[in-house]
């Protein structure tokens, strides 16, 4: 692994810039400044390194879990940018898994170029950690669908081309029954999104309503009236990887460097505890790879990885007393960011009430 590791070395010490460097030191939220995640995107492309979980036939990287822990821990080391990557974290692999061929061909390409970024469309005002309460509605008409209601914490959806969504196409039906899981592009007529501004005052997530929206039968991954079946399939591959140790790294790195000398002893603990638990937590990351049980264990590191990036913000600031005025406007910003990681994607109760039924099956 050590030839493995100077290659990585060599590459990110030229690619990535001082700007890079800068727009990922500077990040608080869920992804980077979008230009220069634009920039970074197409330089690990070029690299063919944009996906390094995808299997090579699919044009992704092929790494196994130590060589993708590897790449991550040299990234962090270099202020590399967090990317938007809803495509290649999430619908990317689900298409690879579940779509149909001509839905390979058409969106895999653009999503490992960085041509076309994704946003993900299932949470609602009523239908967010219960999500199969989705009210939404998708109605047949011959070959397509017409989409009629709202969306909303939909993060980047102000800079997505498409979308990835579940709609109720079953107007009689409960829970997951009835529900369909549709690709859609954002500038099809009758699509319009507006921004939520978060607890920092910036701007990531949004609302979208859907009036009237025509969408072709073709782009639904999965029959009509079965998408629960493929969402609970896509948010078992997002809840794996959405807090990954990699994050909370990079917070306990930032964190070192405004750490004052005279650190109570209180705090030297506490500190400890988080590198200890981020060590276990990397582990078990690398050790539940490939493992049966996929829908607990990325229940388990979804809630265990959210609570860990929340703790390690919670001593940031508790530690920022040496800080300028800048890396503290920083920090506050952070520890915001991150009280939403364990809410997206399922909130955490609703993770352990999954993982509890799979113990007891």
């Amino acid at each position: 692994m050590q030839d493995f590791r100077s290659q990585i070395c060599v590459f990110l010490d030229s690619a990535l810039t001082e700007d890079l460097r800068h727009a990922g030191r500077n990040t608080t939220g869920l992804y980077s400044d979008p230009s220069a995640c634009a920039i970074w995107h197409r330089r690990l492309y070029q690299a063919g390194w944009i996906a390094p979980a995808w299997p090579k036939a699919w044009g992704g990287a092929g790494w196994n879990e130590q060589q993708r822990a590897i790449f991550d821990a040299e990234c962090i080391e270099r202020d590399a940018p967090l990317l938007i990557n809803a495509g290649i974290r999430s619908i990317g692999p689900l298409l690879i898994e579940m779509g149909a061929p001509l839905q390979r061909q058409r969106y895999l390409p653009p999503i490992l170029s960085g041509d076309e970024l994704w946003c993900q469309g299932f949470s609602e005002p009523g239908a967010g950690s219960d999500l199969t309460a989705i009210s939404s509605q998708g109605r047949v008409e011959g070959n397509q669908l017409i989409l009629n209601g709202q969306k909303i914490w939909t993060t980047a959806a102000h800079l997505a081309q498409f979308m990835f969504a579940l709609f109720r196409t079953d107007p009689q039906s409960r829970g997951g029954v009835g529900l369909t899981f549709v690709l859609l592009d954002m500038s099809t007529p009758g699509v319009s999104v507006r921004p939520i501004f978060d607890l920092r005052g910036e701007h990531e997530f949004n609302q979208v309503f859907f009036d009237e929206v025509v969408v072709n039968i073709d782009n639904c991954v999965g029959a009509i009236n079965e998408g629960w079946r493929v969402a609970k399939r896509l948010m078992t591959l997002a809840r794996a990887n959405n807090s990954p140790a990699s994050h909370t790294r990079r917070i306990l790195r930032q964190l070192r460097q405004t750490l004052p000398h005279n650190i109570s002893s209180t705090l030297r603990i506490r500190l400890a505890e988080i590198e200890i638990e981020l060590e276990a937590f990397s582990a078990l990351e690398q050790a539940s790879a490939g493992a049966d049980a996929a829908a607990m264990r990325a229940s388990l590191l979804k809630i265990r990885g959210s609570e860990l990036k929340q703790k390690a913000c919670e001593l940031a600031l508790d530690v920022a007393d040496a800080a300028s005025e800048a890396q503290f406007s920083m920090l506050v910003r952070q520890y915001l960011g991150s009280r939403a990681a364990s809410i997206y994607s399922g909130t955490n109760e609703i993770q352990r009430n999954l993982v509890a039924r799979a113990l007891v099956r």
